[in-house]
């Protein structure tokens, strides 16, 4: 098991899909953040669940809410919630909704991450994969700055940092549930 924290972050707003996310059924599941908890689990010896209220989830877990800002559904917030919570250096980041991406993907990322570098994401020929990789608290005063700004490009941020981009030509374990159709589409790939 990874000794690396594990955050699950599901407190977007999730306006492409129009309903929650994280509390849509999957894989046997009540819903899509106990499937990623779940599965996440068996690779990594802690996961939290980044959220802004903990009690739409029904099933136990250790929770990061982030209360501070009820404004902002970006997950620009939630970093600096995960930094100020987690004694760890960096942790491993995933959005809810990606829920094919395999302890393969997560094993090649952590394999490439070096303790001189800002970030180590995944990035497929569509384009760069920010919420699925390593952050380390040297981003933690970025991340600060970026929600005074209301700035809440992560792509930006990773571009403008000493980041690891970790190549994947396999664009399937990156499939993000945002619409409707994706969901479903997810669905049939179970």
């Amino acid at each position: 098991m990874l000794d690396i924290p594990c955050v699950i972050f599901a407190g977007g707003k999730s306006s492409r899909m129009g309903e929650d996310k994280s509390l849509l059924p999957f894989g046997g599941f009540n819903t899509l953040a106990e499937f990623q908890f779940s599965r996440l689990s068996k690779i990594f010896k802690t996961v939290y669940i980044s959220c802004k209220d903990k009690s739409k989830f029904d099933f136990k877990a250790s929770f990061i809410e982030d209360i501070e800002t009820d404004s902002v559904f970006a997950p620009t917030a939630g970093f600096i919630t995960i930094y100020e919570k987690l004694s760890q250096d960096s942790f491993f980041a995933i959005s809810v909704d990606s829920p094919f991406v395999s302890e393969n993907e997560i094993n090649k990322i952590i394999k490439n991450d070096t303790s001189d570098v800002d970030a180590t994401v995944a990035k497929t020929t569509s384009g760069i994969q920010p919420m699925c990789g390593i952050y380390h608290r040297s981003l933690q005063n970025k991340f600060i700055d970026m929600l005074k700004e209301e700035n809440h490009k992560l792509g930006f941020l990773l571009k403008s940092s000493n980041t690891n981009f970790v190549e994947f030509s396999d664009e399937k374990p990156f499939l993000n549930l945002n619409h409707p159709h994706e969901y479903k589409e997810a669905l049939k790939l179970l």
